[in-house]
């Protein structure tokens, strides 16, 4: 006996390349997920910012191999980072405690919410790396 075809399902999930993905999303979604990010960045961060204080306050010659570590293009570029999740954090963190008391809650107040958060980042690390540079 002949086996029936099978048909294909066309309500199949598609894959989707994970940065199309990522482009397609609402801004909030964007901001919600780069939020919990910069926080794993700024844990791993603070490991790099505490050998640098523990290396600066050991010593006269520990302060010495801080600035040295601190004036390479690594060390300032390690730096950057650190400030740039931070200062994302920080003001992804109050647009969050807004949105606890339901300051710019609906979906266009969340976008705009997103976008500054986005736009006040950028302005903030532009600043740091003139800063550090």
């Amino acid at each position: 006996m002949a086996r029936p075809a099978l048909s294909m399902n066309s309500d199949r999930p598609v894959n989707l390349p994970l940065p199309s993905l990522f482009l397609n999303m609402p801004v909030t979604a964007v901001t919600s997920i780069l939020h919990r990010l910069s926080g794993v960045a700024l844990f791993l961060g603070v490991i790099y910012v505490f050998y640098l204080a523990e290396l600066a306050l050991e010593s006269a010659a520990g302060f010495d191999e801080a600035a040295r570590i601190v004036a390479t293009p690594l060390g300032k570029l390690g730096l950057w980072i650190v400030l740039a999740a931070l200062a994302f954090h920080f003001l992804a963190g109050i647009r969050h405690l807004l949105l606890d008391f339901h300051v710019g809650d609906s979906l266009r107040g969340g976008q705009v919410g997103g976008w500054i958060t986005f736009v006040l980042t950028l302005a903030a690390v532009i600043v740091a790396g003139a800063w550090l540079w």
